[in-house]
């Protein structure tokens, strides 16, 4: 593995803004594309296309949402009617893709359509089972297709703070790591193929614990009698700080969870393959397995399509204070 940074961590530490001054991981790469294809124009694909742009790729892209496709169209993405369009119009491409399902009816698509040659980053969190049988199929047509998840929330594609964990073909992720450049601040080559899956759910394991503990820390201060923002200002500058503190607290504090940048219905999607990851390696997880109930309990109470930063609501409902005052109320009327 081979990465180098543009930075010294050490020397330019920044005291508040992480995403601001992150230091830029890269790969041994070969001259930028001009063309780049993406497929899956959701929260993530839409940042991630509209960066490509404004970075000075040409992009063309395709989603099944009538929506996104005009939002997209306005900040100047070529946009295809169909998968094979890109695929026969583009030797680099990205997919951003909700399912199994999508994963291998987009693969069908672009094996028969797509130039032999091409490379295809597949950015999910799927299984890699499923990612396993694509890059097969995709092989047989001369196409590479590369293990590639991503860190970071939609909230963070739309700044370019994302960590792109590549793994495969050493030679195609170099080919790659300019379109990565082009969205990413940081970019990793993992090693083989479905090592990025590997690191992704290690992450997203955090991810799921910190989340949690950002929202039990905020009301903790809240029920105390500190302001909800002003806590988030305060220890998000201190050492109890994590990234999603500083990503998602904001949300937390002014109850903004309807502007999701990761659904919970999506989430649920991720903790199932992190619990089976941990179940398959058996790995003691007392943490994330504590975690897992309040999840499950946003999506009980209806909030599937609010962000995960809506654990905070759940842990709220659950508090004494809150109790009592709704107690207070019923008896007041």
């Amino acid at each position: 593995m081979t990465t180098k940074s543009s930075t010294s961590v050490a020397k330019k530490a920044p005291t508040k803004s992480v995403a601001k001054k992150a230091p830029t991981k890269t790969i041994n790469a070969t001259p930028a594309p001009t063309k780049v294809g993406v497929v899956g124009l959701g929260i993530m694909g839409s940042s991630i296309a509209t960066n490509l742009h404004a970075s000075g790729f040409s992009v063309f892209g395709f989603d099944p949402s009538k929506e996104q496709q005009k939002l997209l169209k306005k900040v100047g993405i070529t946009i295809c009617q169909q998968v094979s369009e890109v695929a026969k119009e583009c030797d680099f491409l990205l997919l951003s893709l909700p399912s199994v399902y999508a994963l291998k009816a987009v693969s069908e698509d672009i094996a028969a359509n797509a130039k032999k040659g091409t490379i295809v980053a597949e950015l999910g969190t799927l299984p890699h089972d499923a990612k396993e049988a694509a890059r097969a199929l995709l092989a047989t047509k001369g196409i590479t297709l590369l293990d590639c998840p991503l860190s970071g929330t939609g909230a963070q594609a739309k700044t370019r703070d994302l960590a792109v964990y590549a793994s495969g073909d050493k030679k195609a992720i170099a080919k790659m790591d300019a379109v990565f450049e082009g969205f990413a601040r940081a970019r990793y080559n993992v090693g083989e193929f479905g090592q990025g899956m590997k690191m992704k759910l290690v992450a997203n394991h955090l991810v799921a614990i910190h989340n949690v503990a950002a929202a039990e820390a905020i009301l903790l201060g809240a029920e105390m009698g500190l302001d909800a923002n002003q806590v988030v200002e305060v220890i998000g500058d201190g050492a109890g700080s994590s990234r999603m503190f500083q990503v998602r607290g904001p949300s937390m504090a002014n109850r903004t969870w309807h502007e999701a940048t990761m659904k919970i219905e999506v989430w649920a999607k991720d903790m199932h393959l992190i619990g089976e990851a941990i179940k398959s390696y058996n790995v003691p997880a007392p943490l994330f397995s504590s975690c897992m109930p309040i999840y499950h309990a946003a999506a009980a109470l209806g909030h599937q399509k609010d962000d995960t930063a809506v654990v905070y609501k759940v842990l709220e409902n659950w508090s004494t204070s809150a109790n009592k005052a709704t107690v207070k109320k019923k008896k007041t009327k």
